[in-house]
């Protein structure tokens, strides 16, 4: 390599212990720091940028970009920056996927538990200061014994399902590779196997979606899904709004065809006021936030370490995309 030159863009989410280990990592290469906003700037390096570090989805420079070789796009979901272009190119895509997971899948068993517990009717009795005022508390039941079906096994769906293994839950999961069952999970049904969502949605009292929103997954979850489940199962879902028809899930739980739902991302984002989502009967809604690990810069940077170590070593590196996950906004 001739002057290889690293760009970083300033929406990285790091402080400046950070940043040192940043142009550690880049090292010898030259480490060039730019603001997102400075458009000719980026242009002007990505003529000569061999690796490009950017904290959000990418425009027309990045894939342009005729000497890039490898691009590490800090977010979990990557249906912005899974580019066609760049895959045609040879061009290494890497995600921050994992960096949350934990948090992410506490937010589900909060939705989860809220939700199962009817939350939101005793936190109405307790403003009324109604002692038993809760309308159908005795037929509640605890997670424990309770199955949860989780579409996606990766990072966020293997900590959930240790989660609710922990919570005495039988756990299912679906995925696209044949693979060996990860821990925590009873049973993981597997699209490369020829094998259906149908068991997991029809046994399935909460229904997790925790994958990558790509053209093969746009839509899984839709009215024909959505009509296997139990009438007393919860829909949760913390991976994209495209995964699922809107339109078929709002109807559903208006219906009744659903118990209830917990969502936290949506096809339009922010969810316009006059969505009918807003007040579906026992739907919980957050705004595509969850809480922050602790460690979340150490849990980022260690990700773009190894894969530094990966790269200048010609290995696999991790959170790779490739054509399979390019998701056609068209």
């Amino acid at each position: 390599m001739s002057d290889p030159i690293v760009l970083a863009t300033n929406d990285l989410p790091f402080d400046d212990e950070g940043w040192k280990k940043i142009e550690a990592m880049a090292a010898p290469a030259r480490l060039v720091r730019l603001d997102r906003q400075d458009h000719a700037g980026l242009r002007a390096v990505l003529e000569t940028a061999e690796i490009a570090l950017v904290g959000s989805d990418i425009d027309q420079a990045f894939i342009a970009s005729p000497k890039l070789r490898w691009l590490h796009v800090n977010i979990a979901g990557m249906d912005g920056s899974a580019r066609p272009e760049l895959f045609d190119r040879g061009v290494i895509v890497t995600g921050a996927a994992g960096r949350s997971a934990p948090a992410l899948a506490e937010h589900a068993m909060m939705f989860m538990l809220a939700l199962n517990a009817n939350l939101r009717g005793f936190e109405t009795a307790q403003r009324k200061h109604q002692w038993g005022g809760v309308d159908g508390a005795r037929d509640l039941r605890a997670l424990f014994g309770q199955t949860s079906g989780i579409v996606g096994t990766g990072a966020t769906g293997k900590e959930l399902a240790l989660r609710a293994k922990a919570f005495g839950m039988t756990v299912l999961g679906y995925c696209r590779r044949d693979r060996p069952s990860p821990n925590g999970f009873d049973q993981v049904f597997s699209s490369d196997r020829g094998e259906s969502l149908t068991p997991l949605l029809e046994r399935s009292d909460f229904l997790v979606m925790a994958v990558n929103l790509s053209n093969a997954t746009r839509r899984m979850i839709g009215r024909d899904q959505l009509s296997q489940m139990k009438p007393s199962a919860i829909f949760i879902n913390l991976a994209r709004g495209g995964v699922v028809d809107e339109e078929a899930l709002t109807n559903a739980l208006y219906d009744g065809r659903l118990r209830g739902a917990g969502l936290d991302v949506f096809e339009v984002e922010p969810l316009p006021a006059d969505s009918r989502l807003w007040d579906a009967p026992n739907t919980m809604i957050s705004p595509h936030f969850s809480a922050v690990v602790h460690d979340r810069q150490d849990r980022t940077l260690r990700i773009i370490a190894e894969n530094f170590q990966r790269y200048r070593a010609g290995e696999p590196m991790l959170n790779t995309f490739s054509a399979e996950d390019i998701y056609d906004t068209a």
